[in-house]
């Protein structure tokens, strides 16, 4: 077993903490006796999180559920997918179906403070878009007044839609579904002139088209929406794993660090790399996890950039740039917390 518990402080700090540490413990255990982390995603969204033809699961959510399962057991692959839609995954990660939910789901204060829920971090910074068809010659939002409009239900989309065409005297008729698939079939059918989303999944659901260059993206984007995992309220140790997770991704990015040289790496005198790797200090000991829990995770996943380049990057269909979630140190806003 890779967990290591390790407690720290006087009798004070135990009696103080001992309610939290009971129920702190509960789903890294629970995923433990498991034997596999069970992670909620999309039914299907082309590189967030999407099945193959023979059942395998990738994308930027999937390969967020595969870095803590290697923070966990070592191994990338000790993790399960509850395909959920966008009405069922809170139900879902709030009655312990799922343990973590990462499933292309914006973070909120309504949703922060509400639903007994806590975000984890970003793994992707998006934004609300349009998607049109090239024929209808429209090349702004602010040309869709009085457009039939298709979106899908239970998500933020519905929310920034009426704020954006109320702020700017517009009307729209909204065409509701329950699925992102079902969005873009609409949209297909020519069932409505507009579809919106974030404009990472409009580029995905794009792909779907017949002829994906029959429609354009319209270069407005109308909203804030920072996609990252969510964990259960009141199970902070559970909390911090997953955080430190995606951090661990991000950092390595940052210091250089890839799948390919993560093992060379180990014997680097960076502190800051080391630290990461495990090689010195008691980082994952203060997760309840094994101190290379940092290496398992790039040797698995990769660093963000790995992690983003394959599933969504310019050389794929979903073909996105990195833009925003380039590096702090690139121009972009993409920052984790330092490991120390």
């Amino acid at each position: 077993m890779r967990n290591i518990t390790k407690i720290v402080g006087g009798l004070g700090l135990l009696a103080a903490a001992a309610a939290t540490t009971a129920t702190a413990a509960t789903t890294l255990e629970s995923v433990e006796d498991r034997g596999h982390l069970q992670c909620g995603v999309s039914t299907g969204l082309p590189g967030f999180s999407q099945p193959d033809q023979d059942g395998k699961w990738t994308g930027i959510d999937v390969d967020t559920c595969r870095g803590i399962a290697a923070a966990i057991f070592g191994d990338g692959d000790k993790v399960q997918f509850t395909p959920l839609t966008a009405k069922e995954r809170f139900t879902a990660l709030q009655s312990g179906e799922v343990d973590v939910l990462v499933r292309n789901t914006t973070w909120t204060l309504t949703r922060d403070t509400s639903l007994g829920l806590n975000f984890a971090g970003v793994n992707y910074y998006d934004g609300q878009g349009f998607l049109v068809r090239k024929a209808i010659k429209v090349e702004s939002a602010e040309q869709l007044d009085g457009a039939t409009i298709c979106i899908q239900s239970g998500t933020t989309t519905e929310l920034n839609l009426a704020d954006y065409f109320r702020a700017n005297g517009m009307e729209y008729d909204a065409l509701v579904f329950d699925t992102s698939d079902q969005t873009v079939q609409g949209f297909a059918a020519n069932r409505c002139d507009v579809l919106t989303s974030d404009r990472s999944q409009l580029a995905a659901l794009r792909t779907k088209l017949t002829d994906p260059s029959s429609a354009v993206i319209l270069p407005e984007t109308i909203s804030k929406e920072p996609l990252g995992p969510v964990v259960r309220q009141g199970d902070d140790a559970w909390f911090n794993i997953v955080k430190w997770s995606l951090f661990t991704q991000v950092n390595a990015e940052e210091l250089g660090i890839t799948s390919d040289n993560v093992d060379d790496m180990m014997d680097s005198d960076d502190p800051s790399v080391a630290r990461l790797l495990g090689s010195s200090g008691d980082m994952g000991a203060k997760l309840g996890l094994s101190d290379e829990f940092g290496a398992d995770i790039i040797r698995e996943v990769g660093n963000y950039a790995e992690m983003f380049d394959r599933n969504v990057g310019p050389d794929t269909a979903v073909g996105l740039d990195r833009g925003v979630n380039a590096l702090w140190t690139d121009g972009g806003v993409m920052y984790a917390p330092p490991l120390r």
